[in-house]
């Protein structure tokens, strides 16, 4: 293992892609300690641990504290990624984009353009919502979170907001292109791991207070590795198509006769499904919140019912993630191109007529694989429900941060092996799906 480390800094391109994807890590990181002008930042904070389990509390999440804080970059990554969403989302119903995502590299230029401008425009008027709701703020011993409200406090955050958003998602693009992963899916893992870092403390702290026993404290790494492996092993997971392609004569040469197949991955949606459900079923909670309750038991009624850990919550947290799973996949993959793409190039699958017999199959298959992820995802985002709630685990761990850290930290790892392998080295992972074999 330790070879396979100092094979990381051996190959000059390598070393300077990984060096300069820690520099603008860190520089992201350094961003999310710098905070926003006029707010009482002891109040700011008050408000918030009096919001835990809303929405806020997901979306700081994402940005990594930074919401918390109301730092400069307090709105995080969340404005790019619902852009990319709806932009990915409109591809499915607007013939014009439809047709840019099919002109290759020029084509996926332009969408991007599309989603930087989509970007700027979610979080100016974030940007502006969050001004008049810092206003309206007060923590719970009465303090303002801003002492001088107006027209000038506003514009400056929403531009203070724009700028930090703006520049997190030029660093994204920045790691993408000049290091190592996926510069958008790094930065919320950073924001992510730093706030895992507190949690263990705190642990390390109870089990020195004698508040945890180490019997728990093992428990719970245990199930750690195993949850984490198990995740790992889903991720990697497809579920094989076999496909054949007949051979074809083109002048003197001879196309085609090879035997390959068609990879359908378990979790087709990723994380979206979750991202999606949590957002929803935690909207109106946060807004009903925000109402004087007292004048309104049903809606206090509401609030309890809604709660993590509640038959309620989880049953509908559940059924949303099962529903946008199979949502995103069908927006995402289209079994009737695949189908015809492999009888334009002479592919079949062994069994089945090609072109609308072979689209049937593919959807069946895929159904049924949905299915299953669906499953997957639900069980590991009510994981912690569970661990909180029923087993008294003062510990936060599962759901949308691990789906999250175990996706980038594999995509991560493959796009480092490839460069490894290109230079003639060993890759990290002698074994398994991820694996690729040198040529």
């Amino acid at each position: 293992m330790f070879e396979q480390l100092a094979n990381l800094f051996r190959i000059p391109e390598l070393r300077k892609r990984i060096l300069f994807t820690l520099f603008m890590l860190a520089v992201y990181r350094l961003g999310g300690h710098v905070p926003t002008p006029g707010i009482d930042a002891h109040a700011l904070a008050g408000f918030f641990e009096a919001q835990q389990g809303s929405i806020l509390g997901f979306f700081d999440m994402f940005s990594g504290g930074a919401l918390r804080r109301m730092t400069v970059f307090a709105l995080g990554i969340m404005p790019y990624i619902s852009a990319s969403i709806i932009l990915q989302l409109m591809q499915a119903v607007v013939p014009q984009l439809e047709a840019l995502k099919k002109q290759g590299a020029a084509g996926q230029h332009k969408i991007t353009q599309y989603t930087r401008y989509g970007t700027v425009l979610l979080s100016t008027i974030q940007g502006m919502g969050i001004a008049f709701g810092l206003e309206s703020m007060t923590s719970p011993t009465g303090a303002l979170v801003v002492p001088h409200p107006g027209w000038p406090f506003r514009l400056l955050v929403c531009l203070t907001l724009v700028a930090g958003t703006s520049f997190i998602m030029w660093l994204g693009e920045q790691i993408t292109e000049h290091g190592v992963g996926n510069g958008i899916s790094l930065i919320i893992f950073a924001g992510i791991v730093c706030r895992l870092i507190p949690a263990t403390l705190n642990m390390g702290r109870l089990l020195q207070s004698g508040s945890m026993t180490p019997f728990t404290a093992v428990a719970i790494g245990v199930l750690m590795v195993v949850v984490m492996g198990l995740v790992i092993y889903l991720e990697t997971s497809y579920r094989r198509i076999p496909v054949q392609y007949a051979k074809r004569s083109v002048g003197p040469r001879t196309y085609g006769g090879q035997s390959t197949h068609i990879p359908l991955k378990i979790n087709t949606s990723g994380v979206i499904p979750p991202i999606f459900a949590s957002s929803i079923i935690l909207f109106p909670t946060t807004i009903a919140q925000w109402v004087k309750t007292e004048n309104y038991p049903w809606m206090q009624a509401f609030l309890d019912s809604m709660q993590p850990g509640r038959m309620a919550y989880d049953i509908i947290y559940v059924a949303l993630i099962i529903f946008f799973a199979f949502f995103y996949t069908a927006v995402v993959f289209n079994p009737a191109d695949l189908a015809d793409n492999m009888k334009k190039y002479g592919g079949f699958v062994p069994g089945i007529r090609p072109g609308a017999r072979t689209a049937e199959y593919v959807d069946f298959v895929l159904t049924r694989i949905t299915f299953a992820g669906a499953l997957y995802l639900s069980a590991v985002c009510v994981l912690p429900t569970i661990l909180i709630n029923f087993l008294n685990v003062p510990f936060y761990f599962g759901g949308t941060a691990l789906l999250i850290i175990v996706g980038v930290g594999l995509d991560t790892v493959q796009q480092v092996e490839s460069h490894m392998l290109q230079h003639n080295y060993d890759g990290f992972l002698k074994t398994g799906a991820i694996r690729r074999k040198r040529k």
